[in-house]
């Protein structure tokens, strides 16, 4: 017989750290997230109860994805979004609280950065705000599953293909890790396998073979010195990058290889749709294309997926600027911001933490940082948008 497990309680009424700490206390690996989800369904069906039909509060579920909504019929309505999934732990839960090296005051523990001092700023920001009269957006509050592991778990992916209706609004934020700036947007990716193919031979006798691998030498030497550019976009510069990220060749040490492949990586500026930065990287690579390929080569696409623009220009998006003092900087890696840019709402990466201490044993918060971002989080929620500096 299975008995029934309570779900741990989460106290939305609770302060942004310590909300982060008992989020990181429910342990939420990539696939294993339901423990937290449970709970978090459990605390958010009990503040819409709490608060009634006043402010038309929804609570929706796909998987382990929670979707709560205010329904105020305010002007605009701002997307408040992160994921509940963390990496394998490393001896680092449950949290604490101490000083780290520089003797800053910080919550250490898994998830502490990534991303779960994101999801309390959100979680509290939301549940303080649902029926605060100086609330000036409605509020979309998106907790997800799976993204720490392939696309095709991502909760995000699940709630767009299933839901779009769901992910509306006039801006979102996406609680990653960024320093408590603004990082807006994202760059695309793309990861493309080049193979070349030859025939095998002793190495004693060559000339009796073709070497594959140095048939990738001249391309190797173009990605080598390749120029990448620097694109400036609503104030933000997008530092573009072509690079081999993997190579492989080798039958024997007496061996010329009948194969020799590489994986190129471009991480492009979000101007460049997925077809354009393809069209330039074929172009770079001087191999042809997967339909036509140089004599001696294949080519594949591995994965690609594209930026996001910042959309900075966007009143909701100028009054955020303005409420964290302008802090603002280009998002170099892919996040999910790319799936809301997708669906023409302007994105940015919004939250505490350092993203160089993302999914290592000494992931910890500066306790500032996280009182910080939600302070400003608040501001800005309760400025009316294209109110003056």
């Amino acid at each position: 017989m299975t008995t029934a497990t309570t779900p741990p309680n989460i106290d939305l009424t609770a302060s942004p750290v310590e909300l982060t700490r008992q989020l990181v206390d429910v342990p939420s690996q990539s696939h294993q997230e339901q423990a937290l989800a449970d709970a978090l369904e459990t605390a958010l069906t009990r503040l819409a109860a709490e608060v009634g039909g006043s402010v038309g509060m929804t609570v929706d579920r796909l998987g382990n994805t929670l979707v709560a909504r205010t329904n105020r019929n305010l002007p605009s309505r701002v997307v408040l979004a992160g994921h509940i999934d963390t990496v394998p732990p490393a001896d680092n839960l449950p949290s604490f609280k101490g000083p780290d090296a520089d003797g800053n005051d910080c919550l250490h523990g898994l998830g502490t950065v990534d991303m779960k001092s994101g999801d309390a700023v959100y979680l509290h920001a939301f549940a303080t705000l649902a029926t605060a009269e100086e609330l000036v957006h409605d509020l979309t509050l998106i907790l997800y599953e799976g993204e720490e592991v392939a696309s095709r778990f991502n909760g995000l992916l699940h709630v767009a293909e299933a839901h779009p209706e769901w992910l509306t609004g006039d801006i979102a934020l996406l609680g990653e890790p960024s320093g408590a700036m603004i990082e807006a947007g994202c760059q695309g990716t793309l990861r493309v396998r080049v193979t070349a193919h030859g025939t095998r031979a002793h190495s004693a006798r060559a000339w009796l073979g073709d070497n594959a691998a140095h048939k990738l030498g001249p391309v190797i030497s173009r990605i080598a010195e390749y120029q990448p550019r620097q694109v400036d976009i609503d104030d933000c510069v997008y530092r573009e990058g072509l690079n081999v990220v993997h190579l492989e060749s080798g039958v024997a040490t007496n061996t010329l290889p009948d194969e020799a492949w590489m994986f190129v990586n471009f991480r492009f500026a979000p101007d460049r749709s997925e077809d354009e930065a393809l069209a330039h990287t074929w172009q770079v690579l001087g191999v042809g294309t997967p339909d036509e390929p140089a004599e001696g080569f294949s080519l594949e696409i591995d994965d690609i997926a594209p930026g996001a623009l910042p959309g900075l220009h966007q009143v909701a998006a100028a009054t955020l600027v303005t409420a964290t003092g302008g802090n603002v900087r280009a998002k170099y890696g892919w996040t999910d911001v790319a799936r809301f840019s997708s669906l023409g709402v302007p994105a940015v990466n919004f939250g505490p933490g350092d993203p160089g201490l993302c999914h290592t044993p000494q992931e910890n918060c500066p306790v500032e940082m996280i009182e910080t971002v939600s302070a400003q989080l608040i501001s800005y929620l309760t400025t009316p948008t294209g109110a003056p500096e």
